[in-house]
């Protein structure tokens, strides 16, 4: 038994990585169930034990590189040995933006998942990977007298948007690098603005 649980979730989690790979090269309109099942290998009814369908295999996906994005940016705010706030902040949200480069975070979490899953969705799973750990370091801030107490979850807020924001502007540009740089900038400034002791 838990031999065929094991293989389910290895070929589980196959399916999700091929589907990162096709979505993110192709889009998600352009990717079909056929290609899916074709590179992974798999059945139809192997795929459909597993997603109910294109849209929910594609819900996956988005996790799963939220998953990462948030791993990401979680090791980068450890890896600059910050231990205030505003360096915390600093190195999570320049990571976002850094990664919104990425061809994957591009096409999938910045471009098809908002269509594809709908805003209200897409937002919760935002919430999901992002909104916490911006929540509890400006609990931090609040803590020590830099930031409202009463004003943590909607700054909170407002970082995730402007993280966001700025990462969709660096997924459209037709120069990434100086629009992530340009945001480089921008989210510096704002952060050291807000919080810099």
């Amino acid at each position: 038994m838990d031999r065929r649980v094991d293989r389910g979730q290895a070929t589980r989690r196959h399916l999700i990585e091929v589907a990162t790979e096709l979505f993110a090269d192709r889009g998600y309109e352009g990717t079909a169930i056929e290609a899916v099942l074709e590179r992974a290998g798999v059945s139809r009814g192997s795929l459909y034990h597993h997603f109910a369908g294109k849209d929910r295999l594609f819900e996956a996906v988005v996790e799963a590189v939220h998953e990462r994005v948030g791993e990401a940016t979680l090791a980068a705010a450890k890896a600059s040995g910050a231990s205030e706030p505003y360096g915390l902040l600093k190195a999570a949200e320049l990571a976002w933006i850094r990664l919104a480069g990425d061809a994957v975070v591009r096409r999938i979490l910045l471009i098809d998942a908002p269509t594809v899953l709908g805003w209200r969705r897409w937002r919760t799973i935002e919430e999901q990977y992002g909104l916490g750990m911006l929540k509890a370091v400006l609990q931090e801030a609040a803590d020590a007298g830099r930031v409202p107490a009463g004003l943590v979850e909607p700054f909170a807020h407002i970082l995730l948007a402007t993280g966001n924001e700025m990462a969709l502007v660096i997924a459209l540009a037709d120069d990434v690098p100086a629009a992530q740089a340009t945001a480089e900038a921008a989210v510096e400034e704002f952060l050291a603005r807000l919080l810099r002791p």
